[in-house]
C-alpha cells in the first residue's frame, strides 16, 4: 500500500528477539520513569549541571587542543616509530619511565588524556606503556600533588605522588604480562613493517607537538588558591605564554609543514585582534583560531588534510560517549557538592576507618566519579572533615583522577572490553590495597 512492503524474517530468530525485548526494556524504563519524585528530577538537573560544566570548562581548551595533538599522532608520527620507542619490543625502561612522568608535562583529566591514549595506541605502541601513559597523564599532576601536600598535609602529598608513579608502571606492566600473546603477536607483526620514509627530522615534529602541548598546559593553567608565588605568576602570564605556543605552531606549519605563509597570517589576524579586543574572553579569539586551522588544513591538501581527518575521525569517536558519560555520572553522583541518585551521606558513611570495606568503597567512588583537574582535593577535605580515613583518601586520590565513568566508556571503544575490565580492576585493585597499607602505617 502507498508503495511501502513490509518483510518478515530478515533477521535470525535470536537476533529479532533481542531487539524486541530492546524495545520491551525501553518501553517500560519509559513507563515508570519516577519524573515528579524530588530526587529523580534532582538527579536529572545534576546530569544536565555537570555537562554544561564539562561543555563550558574542558570540551574547548582541553579536548580540543587534545584530538588536534592525537590526530597529527595519526598523521605525522609514523607507526614504525611509534613502535620502535613503545612498542611490545622497545626499551622497557625507556618506554616506561617516559610513559610513568608524562602526567608531570600534561595537567590533563581522566578524559583529556583519551584522545592522545587513543592516538599512540592507534600507531602501535604497546599495551603496557600506553596504559603506563593513560594512567600517569590525570594522577601525576605535579600542581595537584602540591596542592594536596598543602591542603590535606605533606604526608598525604608524598604518598600521592609515590603511588601514582608507581602505579603507573606496575598497572602497565600488569596489562603487558596479562595481555602477552596479543602483544607478542604484535611485536612480531612490527618486525615484518616495511621502513618507513621519514617526511622530516625528528626535532621538527618535536617542536610541532611541543608547541600543541605547551598551549594545552597553559591554556588550562589553573588560577591558584592564593594570590601570590610561582604558581600565581605564571597564573597571570598563561595567556601570553599559550599565545607564544600558539605562535610557535604556526610557524611550524609554515616552515616544515607547507602552509602558505600568506594563507597562515589572514588566519592569524583576526585571532591577534580579537585577542586584543576581549582579552577577558579568551574562547573567543580561540574558537576563530581553530576554526582557521580547520579551514587552512582542509585547503592545504595532503598532509594538512591527513591531520584534519585524524582528528575528525577521534572526535566522531570520543566526544558522543564523553558528553553521555558524564551526564551519567551526574545523574548517579551529582556533582561536587551536590547529590544525584546515590545520597552523598551514604558516601561519607561509608569510608571512614580503615577497614578493607572502606578502602574498596572508596576507589570504586573515585574510579566511577569524574573528576576535573585539582577538584578532587577540596573534595576530600570535605570528606575527611566529615571523618574519612587516611587510607580511603589515599585510595580515592590514587583511583579518582586517572578514571571516570566517561572514561570508561570510552575506553571501551578504543582497546575494547576485556582490556577496558581488566584495566579498571587493576586501578580499583591496587589503590584498595595501598589505601590499607597506608591506613596501617600512618592511619
Amino acid at each position: 500500500m502507498n508503495g511501502i512492503t513490509f518483510k518478515a524474517g530478515d533477521g535470525t530468530p535470536g537476533r529479532e528477539l533481542k531487539v524486541l525485548g530492546g524495545f520491551v526494556a525501553l518501553f517500560a524504563l519509559m513507563f515508570y520513569l519516577p519524573v515528579g519524585v524530588p530526587r529523580f528530577d534532582n538527579a536529572l538537573k545534576e546530569g544536565l549541571e555537570l555537562t554544561k560544566w564539562y561543555a563550558q570548562e574542558h570540551v574547548l581548551l582541553c579536548l580540543v587542543p587534545a584530538l588536534f595533538i592525537a590526530g597529527g599522532i595519526s598523521a605525522f608520527v609514523s607507526q614504525a616509530s611509534v613502535m620502535r620507542y613503545l612498542g611490545p619490543k622497545a626499551n622497557k625502561a625507556l618506554a616506561y619511565g617516559v610513559a610513568s612522568v608524562s602526567g608531570t608535562i600534561l595537567a590533563v583529566c581522566s578524559c583529556t588524556v583519551l584522545p592522545l591514549f587513543g592516538g599512540i595506541w592507534m600507531r602501535g605502541a604497546g599495551l603496557g606503556p600506553a596504559t603506563a601513559f593513560l594512567y600517569s597523564g590525570p594522577a601525576i599532576n605535579v600542581l595537584a600533588v602540591v596542592l594536596t601536600a598543602r591542603v590535606l598535609g605533606l604526608e598525604l602529598g608524598a604518598a600521592r605522588a609515590i603511588g601514582a608513579v608507581g602505579f603507573s608502571v606496575v598497572v602497565g606492566l600488569a596489562m603487558h604480562l596479562v595481555f602477552r600473546r596479543e602483544e607478542q603477536a604484535k611485536a612480531e607483526a612490527a618486525v615484518l613493517m616495511p621502513e618507513v620514509e621519514v617526511r622530516r627530522p625528528l626535532w621538527q615534529s618535536v617542536l610541532f607537538f611541543a608547541s600543541m602541548v605547551g598551549f594545552l598546559v597553559f591554556a588550562n593553567w589553573s588560577k591558584p588558591a592564593e594570590p601570590a608565588g610561582l604558581w600565581a605568576s605564571i597564573y597571570a602570564w598563561k595567556w601570553p605564554v599559550a599565545g607564544a605556543f600558539a605562535a610557535g605552531l604556526g610557524a611550524c606549519l609554515g616552515l616544515w609543514f607547507g602552509f602558505k605563509w600568506k594563507e597562515l597570517a589572514l588566519a592569524a589576524a583576526p585571532v591577534a585582534i580579537l585577542s586584543f579586543a576581549f582579552p577577558h574572553e579568551p574562547l573567543i579569539p580561540f574558537v576563530v583560531g581553530c576554526a582557521g586551522l580547520v579551514v587552512l588544513s582542509a585547503r592545504h591538501g595532503g598532509e594538512g588534510r591527513e591531520w584534519l581527518d585524524a582528528t575528525w575521525a577521534l572526535g566522531k569517536q570520543i566526544f558522543p560517549l564523553l558528553i553521555g558519560g558524564v551526564f551519567l555520572s551526574g545523574i548517579l553522583l551529582g556533582r561536587p557538592g551536590h547529590e544525584g541518585l546515590i545520597p552523598s551521606d551514604w558516601v561519607s558513611q561509608s569510608v571512614g576507618g580503615n577497614s578493607f570495606l572502606a578502602n574498596l568503597f572508596s576507589s570504586v567512588v573515585g574510579a566511577f566519579m569524574y573528576f576535573a583537574t585539582l577538584t578532587e582535593v577540596p573534595i576530600l577535605q570535605g570528606l575527611i572533615g566529615s571523618g574519612m580515613g587516611k587510607g580511603p583518601a589515599l585510595a580515592l586520590l590514587l583511583a579518582g583522577p586517572a578514571l571516570s565513568l566517561p572514561s570508561m566508556l570510552v575506553l571501551r571503544s578504543i582497546m575494547g572490553t576485556r582490556k577496558t575490565v581488566v584495566y579498571v580492576a587493576l586501578v580499583i585493585v591496587m589503590a584498595t590495597v595501598t589505601g590499607l597499607a597506608y591506613g596501617a602505617l600512618f592511619g
